[in-house]
């Protein structure tokens, strides 16, 4: 059978999307909204997720200035992120990014204002917001379609932390909810128009590739618009990190992750946008893996391979009857 391709690539990859939409290539800004998250509060825990950096994985996001009530200042980070960009890149749009924590999580009039504000720069294309799926309330759903329905013409993405469907890994992880509530949140976005990104952990210790393949199916089987495929890695300050150093597990070679990266993806709808491939944890606080680090390779590899095998995104997928609803 002959290799399916997007572009230059064996997969349907974000840049691919953006360059289908946009003749050319956008860029997502990384920006603070000020928010925590139940797994820090003291709603669910207070540890984080066991994978979770003190940043909320937000490490890369645009360094913070504070507005005078001590709320993180949404335009001052604008301005620096389109400035830097346009000054390296030369583009011209860009999607921003509520990365750090669950970015639905607080105040709805608060968090609506935030929203408005990032969808009405004329340099912005759409906002994608990271979160959790418990914390999509009925009021901040409101908020999200009152938002959408204020700016038809550009993108609003929802980014939902799930990593897994296996309830012995969610639970080690402190997930802290299970898949019906990921179930609902999806089918309740969809309602709305609004769409999901789901976020996965390739790696996690005691999961098998067959669970890993089985997350894949599971979610094929929702109206998914992106995932993001993250490799699990190891930074200081994390409960895994205290796993890892007593030797726990083993975090996985760059040439297992490059195998299992591509079973992932020959099991993925075609029809599903891939936003990620890898990790890339902050060198200065990373442990493991350490390759990791070195992202273009881990890529340059993977599409070597898969060209070598004459693989693609969704050989071996296997349409389901029909999405699930609750």
């Amino acid at each position: 059978m002959e290799q399916r391709r997007w572009g230059d690539k064996a997969y349907y990859s974000l840049d691919y999307y953006f360059r289908s939409i946009y003749g050319e290539k956008i860029y997502k800004l990384a920006l603070h909204a000020g928010c925590t998250c139940p797994v820090r509060d003291g709603s669910i825990d207070t540890r984080g997720c066991i994978f979770c950096s003190e940043g909320g994985s937000g490490e890369f996001a645009t360094p913070v200035p504070l507005l005078p009530d001590g709320s993180p200042d949404i335009t001052a980070q604008l301005d620096h992120s389109l400035s830097r960009i346009a000054d390296k890149f030369g583009g011209r749009y860009s999607i921003a990014y509520l990365q750090p924590y669950s970015n639905t999580y607080g105040d709805p009039e608060r968090l609506k204002e935030i929203y408005l504000r990032l969808l009405s720069d004329e340099r912005i294309i759409g906002l994608s917001i990271a979160t959790r799926p418990d914390c999509l309330p009925p009021e901040i759903l409101k908020v999200l379609s009152e938002v959408k329905d204020c700016f038809p013409e550009k993108a609003l993405w929802i980014e939902l932390g799930f990593q897994t469907m296996h309830p012995d890994s969610y639970r080690y992880i402190r997930r802290g909810y299970d898949n019906s509530v990921f179930e609902e949140a999806v089918n309740s976005l969809h309602g709305l128009g609004i769409p999901v990104v789901v976020h996965i952990i390739l790696g996690l210790p005691g999961e098998s590739s067959s669970q890993i393949y089985s997350t894949i199916e599971y979610l094929n089987t929702f109206p998914i618009f992106g995932i993001k495929l993250q490799l699990l890695h190891v930074l200081e300050g994390t409960d895994l990190a205290a796993d890892y150093n007593a030797r726990c597990f083993e975090v996985m070679t760059r040439e297992e992750y490059v195998n299992l990266l591509i079973g992932a993806l020959e099991r993925l709808s075609p029809e599903i946008v891939v936003h990620r491939l890898t990790g890339d944890g902050p060198k200065n606080i990373l442990i493991a893996p350490l390759w990791s680090s070195d992202k273009k390779r881990v890529l340059n590899e993977l599409h070597a391979e898969m060209d070598r095998r004459g693989s693609y995104q969704g050989r071996l997928y296997s349409p389901p009857e029909g999405f699930n609803t609750l």
